[in-house]
């Protein structure tokens, strides 16, 4: 039982104390948690971090990753990002095969399980000059070319690919999935509103929210375990996070496949059209992640970067994340570079100092692995099941760290 606040209105103790005994939250007791004062919010992160438990032991767990940036050239212009570059940009690079290679190399000496994909959105589509680097090198598209370095570093290392290459097409998706154990696209936020003129979203034809959830649908359907979650501090509200969430929820109960949910924050970067917007607030922060939790329910593995929040991070813990998503050892965030990651070994003692065991695993979580059958293509089970012990988690053995 959630214990009585003498602080809490007694219509948060009664939603807290449905949801601990697990009861689906509606969209507007959701609506109401996020606009829970700062002395609620306790108890709002203490029915969370019950109803983890009581569907979770008492392990969190993450991925050992090499982090390959394949181009970080975009049709998309989105006002918080400082990955993607225009050609004429400097900066602008698109990965050879031999430097795809040898990254993954690096990575698999490094003790990675996963190699990480991460791209921008069909810039084939608005650059020519990147049409042109494709055909050169036998490719029509980005999504054609990234299919080949997924084939050649499962063929030529022990890594296994996951791929973020945004908006899909179910055929593409099909093409993909021979060779990646795992796919992920984020929503961020399904409000229509973020796209307008001066808003988040402007500019960026990927982001179009009926494209994206189009996209994790076709995935649903063809059996590929995703990965996907909200970005909070873009200028949404605390309702549209909720509708997002409930999106996520929806797919999730039609086809089972959403195997991790992040919750990640706004972080302002000087390169940016946003570089004046404000961060969301760590209360924000906790707000959300515990609110996620109680929508998505105990039996979904939910992450919080913790590199976007290196000094309070460990209070995620309290607030019902049971994953702390991909960690590399030797790459940084091409997505937030001025945030690195802890180290392992910190992020061990701060999980045990909470409570919890760290445990790696792969790419694809445990259940996709053991009690969900089709989500590993054929051609990838035998490595899948080489690496992992009688939980789905990474052979202590095969740890490093």
């Amino acid at each position: 039982m959630l214990m009585p606040s003498a602080g809490l209105r007694s219509q948060t103790e009664r939603l807290l104390v449905k949801a601990v005994a697990g009861e689906e939250l509606s969209r507007e007791a959701a609506y109401h948690l996020t606009r829970l004062n700062a002395g609620e919010v306790p108890a709002l992160m203490l029915a969370a971090s019950r109803l983890r438990d009581r569907h979770r032991r008492r392990v969190v767990t993450y991925s050992r990753k090499i982090f390959i940036p394949l181009t970080n050239l975009c049709r998309d212009a989105c006002s918080y990002c400082t990955f993607a570059r225009q050609p004429r940009d400097p900066a602008a690079h698109t990965m050879t095969p031999e430097e795809v290679l040898a990254l993954a190399r690096a990575g698999q000496e490094a003790g990675c399980k996963e190699a990480l994909f991460s791209l921008g959105g069909k810039p084939e589509i608005r650059y020519p000059s990147h049409r042109r680097w494709l055909r050169e090198k036998g490719y029509r598209t980005t999504l054609e070319y990234l299919r080949d370095m997924c084939e050649r570093v499962f063929r030529e290392t022990d890594l296994l690919p996951h791929v973020n290459p945004g908006v899909m097409t179910a055929e593409e998706i099909a093409s993909l999935r021979e060779v990646s154990v795992s796919m992920g696209l984020m929503v961020e936020n399904v409000s229509e509103r973020l796209m307008r003129p001066g808003e988040a979203h402007h500019r960026c034809p990927d982001k179009l929210p009926k494209q994206r959830l189009a996209t994790i649908e076709a995935a649903g359907r063809l059996r590929v375990a995703f990965t996907t979650g909200i970005l909070i501090g873009i200028g949404e509200t605390p309702e549209e996070r909720v509708d997002s969430l409930f999106a996520i929820k929806e797919l999730h109960q039609r086809y089972g496949h959403i195997q991790e949910v992040i919750i990640q924050n706004f972080r302002a970067k000087p390169d940016i059209p946003m570089r004046d917007h404000s961060e969301p607030t760590f209360l924000e922060m906790l707000r959300t992640i515990a609110t996620a939790r109680l929508i998505l329910g105990g039996g979904m593995n939910l992450q919080a970067p913790p590199n976007l929040a290196p000094a309070s991070y460990r209070l995620y813990l309290s607030a019902g994340i049971n994953d702390w998503g991909g960690i590399s050892p030797i790459t940084h965030d091409f997505i937030n570079p001025e945030a690195p990651w802890p180290q392992i070994q910190t992020l061990r003692e701060v999980t045990g100092g909470s409570g919890f065991a760290l445990r790696e695993r792969l790419a694809i979580y445990p259940e996709y692995i053991l009690q969900r059958d089709g989500f590993i293509p054929q051609a990838l089970r035998e490595r899948v099941q080489s690496l992992i012990d009688d939980a789905g988690l990474v052979r202590r053995e095969n740890e490093q760290w």
